[in-house]
């Protein structure tokens, strides 16, 4: 059993030596920005005209074309000058480099930059060619002059109040660029038939980072060839109450496309999105300057007149092609249809398009199991200074074994077992229904069984049969519901209608279970159709989403649903790839429809030979699965029993709060976002049961969960003026496109800020008087609520608005949870014995005493790992790089097959009530923090799930509410593996969104950069 974790993470050795480093800076010409704006400015209208420069693309140029330049983004004057101001530069080369852009070579770079200033057509312009010679004689007399800046401290930074390091805003850049720099000067990675040799990636202003790619390999799959590069992401982090930031090493792959269509005879690339391709010179871009061995970045664009694929000219792309390489820059028809002939090594520029699920599946798995991770991070830290030390292992905290809670779903073996736990399983469903139908109906000491009912919504005889037999076995019912005993046949089934239904029946000493049969007719399950009448694409959108939900409301109200009595309804849809173009799918229609009249929805995919959709899941497992994703969202929930006893109060409830933000790609337009927050309270029942409620902050006040998802569709209307289609960019392929302004940003945030602060209050004043702990998430989180972040929280305090931190209140604690978002989780492994490979144990983690450098950091943070699913059973030993020769005497590799690692979830107790210097009163029983972050790893691991959570469950639940206000997947329509670079891990099958939004999932290391921008 492996009994410590180590992590990819590197800080200052303690008591150790600052890491320095000397540059060379160049400060932002300011000088440059009246002459030059008026340029910008040629030939806008007054209300179009722009404020600053856009330097965003002379900027990821300025990257591409000199190899050692870090560009910072442009730095803010500040209201009082300070040193802060005046230490920070607009770009920066090591001290030791040459000079990146010597002679013409600025000056040719700036003049292509100011070609892009104007709006389209402007170089027909007189007007416009006179103020871009002017500005250019300009720029060539006052150009910036490179400036010694010496000493600068990469991983010394200041402390926050609450003791966590606080690093400059350069040194996200600067210390990540410094061991990116490092790396590269090591000899390549050796490996079993071959090596990889690294090169630099351009890294933006604002990517916080930097990253190498190694060269593309070629492995034979499937009688195939494909193409493929590692990647290393180097980024700094920090880690509440810890005062030295982190530096992460994060390893990858990214997968290139070389397969074009058969039908077309090019690469798929999508219509509505740009495509990035990755660019490597043979020769310097510019003639003079150095030789650059860093990959630049460029994106191909439909060409919607012309309907075909063009360079975006409002990128990299449209600045280097005008420079001296335009002759040998790829032509867009020619990479698409030989992209072979651009890759891997050769004459000119070389190039390779970054490959998207949604050009198909590629044969080369993503990710990389644990033992080779090891093995490439012990290479690279070979360039690790002397002065930088491994973060300590963690080791096992309290608990045995995986610190399972006490009824923690039980594995059993033998048929007669398995049989046992099924009855268990399905009798705990049904009391746990009935028990939610109860206190639904504000009955709680009602003592017959209630009656529940259900709706299948269904379009093929082959789903209707299945969904009655999986939702007869998922609740251990008897018998076909009384179908046999009525002569029920098929064309009952087929005839049924709003109020004369076939509706089967089950009794049972818990519950009386009724489902409620109706072919889905009338078009109520087809694509939305456009009216012609309505134009513009927003209200054309609206106007057929808002027919099609009131027609399914009409046709449900007509079979008698009440909104005021939620029920459940599985719906038959047909796979996401029938509908064309995407905004025609009417799942989310259907499920506005749905919970108009009361109902809550689950879908199931139609089977489909043509498509082959989800063949690795059948037909009765995605129905049983739906059907019981839709009793949890009825609040059938078993909760995890905790094993700590008296370590915890009495009672102790769990609250957790969850930002829903809107989603720019879909239809919904929420205002700026939606706070939610759901409750979850241990029965005095026991058996594990609970009782689930979501906050309605109209009535102000819990209400059960069913009511509290239906009552959120009503913040799910439809802006048209708002409305981008899906897959739409937003920005155009102009600079003088209309967009956002910083300013806009920055007062709607604020604005968010205010009401979520409001939103926080009123839920807080709701817990008090019973012992809560308060569960957030990071990443989702932490814009709104600022407390959250690692730079402002402070011990044991609370902040919600604008008022001072105060203490909390004697019942109430603070946890916050945080995944692999943003890379902010460390890539770990479980360290095996020598000679062994290296795992992925699961359990709950904590610094050894011994090796913990300062308790404050001990005592608060700490570490969950999961159970693999079985359907993930890859060995940890995995080598997707070496290619050997077989028993057949052929090359062969395991190339094509996807790694899989459980993340490496972080809890934080940010507040409790333990024995310590604050002048506050302390319970008769000081908290554990130890024991409530168990509790927190014992929330991932629900009996009522088959996998463990991403997130601690009533977490979990707060984020599946987002699907009655966003658009997202159908539950149960998820491509497999084969389809998806992002499987759903150990997330629920519920919600096959969650995890993205929520930074959590469980993710095969994917290709750490999306395809698309």
């Amino acid at each position: 059993m492996y009994k410590s974790i180590r992590r990819s993470a590197y800080h200052l050795a303690e008591e150790g030596t600052p890491w320095t480093e000397d540059f060379h800076a160049l400060p932002f010409p300011e000088h440059w920005h009246a002459g030059l704006l008026e340029l910008h400015n040629h030939g806008r209208d007054e209300e179009k005209r722009q404020p600053t420069l856009p330097t965003r693309r002379l900027d990821g140029v300025l990257q591409t074309l000199a190899p050692d330049v870090i560009v910072r983004p442009r730095p803010r004057i500040p209201v009082e000058p300070g040193p802060q101001a005046a230490e920070d530069f607009w770009m920066y080369v090591p001290a030791s480099a040459p000079d990146p852009l010597p002679g013409r070579s600025m000056q040719q770079l700036l003049d292509a930059w100011l070609r892009t200033l104007g709006p389209k057509d402007s170089a027909q312009d007189p007007r416009f060619r006179s103020l871009l010679l002017a500005s250019s004689t300009e720029l060539k007399q006052n150009l910036p002059e490179w400036q010694p800046v010496s000493g600068v401290e990469l991983l010394t930074t200041p402390t926050t109040r609450g003791g966590t390091a606080a690093p400059e805003p350069r040194q996200f850049q600067l210390a990540t660029d410094a061991l990116a720099r490092r790396i590269l000067t090591l000899d390549p990675f050796p490996f079993e038939g071959g090596e990889l040799r690294f090169r630099a990636l351009p890294r933006g202003p604002r990517d916080q980072g930097a990253e190498l790619m190694s060269q593309p390999l070629c492995r034979t799959v499937k009688r195939k060839e494909w193409w493929f590069s590692v990647l290393l992401n180097i980024s700094l982090h920090t880690t509440p109450f810890d005062p030295r930031p982190r530096l992460h090493l994060h390893w990858g792959v990214r997968r290139w496309a070389t397969h074009p269509r058969t039908t077309t005879k090019r690469l798929n690339l999508p219509y509505r999105e740009a495509t990035t391709v990755y660019l490597r010179p043979t020769i310097p871009w510019l003639p003079g300057a150095p030789a650059t061995a860093r990959y630049a970045l460029a994106r191909l664009r439909r060409d919607r007149a012309a309907d075909t694929f063009v360079w975006s000219e409002n990128d990299t792309a449209g600045i280097l092609r005008g420079l001296s390489l335009a002759g040998n820059f790829p032509d867009p028809e020619q990479l698409l249809t030989e992209p072979v002939s651009w890759i891997g090594e050769g004459r000119g520029v070389r190039a390779a398009v970054v490959h998207s699920t949604r050009m198909g599946k590629h044969e080369i798995g993503t990710g990389f199991m644990p033992n080779q991770r090891a093995q490439l991070t012990e290479w690279a830290e070979q360039a690790l200074p002397e002065t930088l030390a491994r973060v300590p292992d963690i080791t096992r905290g309290r608990g045995k074994g995986i610190g399972a809670p006490e009824n923690r779903r039980p594995k059993p073996r033998t048929d007669e077992a398995k049989k046992t736990e099924l009855l268990r399983e399905t009798r705990a469903r049904r009391v746990a229904l009935a028990a939610q139908a109860r206190i639904a109906s504000h009955r709680p000491e009602q003592a017959s069984p209630p009656v529940v009912e259900a709706r299948l919504l269904w379009q093929s005889p082959e789903v209707r049969t299945e969904a009655v037999a999986q939702f007869a076995k998922s609740l251990g019912l008897d018998g076909d519901g009384g179908a046999s005993a009525a002569h029920v046949t098929d064309r009952d089934f087929d005839e049924a209608t709003p109020g004369t239904p076939v509706v089967l029946e089950w009794r049972t000493a818990e519950v009386t279970l009724r489902l409620r049969c109706l072919p889905l007719a009338d078009g109520l399950g087809d694509r939305l159709v456009p009216d012609p009448a309505v134009k513009g694409k927003g209200a054309t959108l609206a106007a057929a989403v808002a027919e099609r939900r009131r027609a399914l409301r009409a046709w449900l109200r007509a079979d008698g649903a009440d909104p005021s009595r939620p029920e459940l309804a599985l719906v038959e849809v047909a796979h996401r790839s029938t509908f064309r173009p995407a905004s025609a799918d009417p799942k989310f229609a259907i499920r506005l429809g749905c919970a108009d009249a009361g109902l809550l929805t689950q879908f199931v995919v139609t089977p489909s030979i043509d498509r082959q959709i989800d063949n690795a899941e059948s037909l009765d497992h995605r129905t049983c699965s739906s059907w019981l994703d839709g009793l949890r969202q009825l609040g059938v929930r078993v909760l995890p029993q905790h094993t700590l006893g008296d370590d915890l109060p009495d009672s102790l409830q769990y609250a957790a709060v969850w930002m829903v933000k809107r989603r720019k790609d879909g239809p919904t337009r929420l205002p700026k976002h939606l706070p939610v927050a759901v409750l979850v309270t241990p029965l005095p029942a026991g058996e594990g049961l609970a009782a689930v409620r979501g906050w309605d902050d109209t009535a102000g006040e819990w209400v059960p969960y069913p009511q509290f998802l239906l009552g959120l569709v009503k913040q799910a209307e439809l802006d048209p003026e708002a409305f981008t289609e899906p897959g739409t960019p937003d920005d155009d392929a102009r600079p003088d496109a209309s967009r956002v302004t910083g300013k806009q940003w920055r007062s709607n945030l604020a604005q968010q800020r205010r009401e979520t602060a409001a939103f926080l209050q009123r839920v807080l004043h709701s817990l008090r008087g019973q012992p809560t702990a308060l569960i957030t998430h990071a990443q989702n989180s932490r814009l709104h609520w600022p407390w959250l972040q690692d730079g402002q929280t402070e011990r044991d305090l609370i902040k919600t608005g604008h008022a001072p931190a105060g203490r909390l209140d004697d019942e109430l604690r603070l946890v916050r949870v945080r995944g692999c978002g943003g890379r902010e989780g460390a890539q770990w492994w479980g360290l095996a014995d020598p000679g062994k490979p290296h795992g992925q144990p699961a359990g709950f983690w904590a610094q050894d005493p011994q090796q913990q450098y300062r308790a404050s950091a001990r005592e608060r943070v700490f570490y969950s790992t999961t159970e693999r699913p079985g359907t993930h059973a890859i060995s940890p030993a995995l080598d997707r790089l070496a290619t050997r020769v077989n028993a057949a005497g052929n090359l062969t590799s395991q190339a094509g097959t996807s790694a899989w690692n459980p993340t490496l979830v972080e809890i934080a107790v940010l507040g409790c009530h333990e024995d310590n210097d604050l002048a506050a009163p302390v319970p008769e029983k000081p908290d554990d923090p130890e024991a409530l972050a168990l509790a927190m790893h014992q929330l991932r691991q629900a009996p009522d799930y088959a996998a463990a959570l991403s997130l601690p469950l009533p977490l979990h639940l707060a984020g599946l509410a987002q699907a009655y206000v966003l658009p997202t997947l159908a539950d149960g329509d998820r491509t497999s593996n084969e389809e998806s670079d992002t499987p759903a891990g150990n997330q629920s099958m519920e919600d096959p969104d969650l995890a993205d939004a929520a930074g959590l999932s469980t993710t095969p290391d994917d290709e750490a950069e999306t395809a698309h921008d």
